[in-house]
């Protein structure tokens, strides 16, 4: 078996494709700065209320985030990285890093494939 087919036929592929999704990625890194309203997020990130409920409890489903109902007036739910959720942190935070530091280096990248990719008139 290759490298490649024992990463795709890989039963932790499942969890990975869940806590690395376009929407899982910026709700852990929201969510793990400090407990955070549903509304808060939706409008840090910019996600749609459908998404962001979908992937919410598909961490909480996971284990990495819990949520609590707020009974302050008016009651609001919020939601918290779990310990499970915060053993994730350090990964996270280094790969934000390494996206800040890369960043020029991928657009100069796409940029460079872009211009080879155009058809030739």
């Amino acid at each position: 078996m290759t490298a490649s087919n024992r990463i795709t036929s890989c039963p932790n592929r499942v969890i990975l494709d869940q806590i690395s999704d376009k929407w899982s990625v910026l709700v852990i890194l929201t969510v793990s700065e400090k407990p955070t309203r549903f509304n808060e997020i939706m409008r840090k990130i910019g996600v749609t209320q459908k998404a962001l409920t979908q992937c919410l409890r598909k961490l909480e489903r996971n284990g990495i985030v819990e949520r609590r109902v707020v009974t302050i007036s008016p009651i609001a739910v919020e939601y918290r990285m779990t310990p499970l959720g915060q053993s994730l942190d350090k990964i996270f935070q280094a790969l934000l890093e390494w996206t800040n530091e890369n960043m020029a280096a991928v657009e100069t990248a796409q940029r460079e494939y872009d211009a080879q990719s155009l058809p030739a008139y």
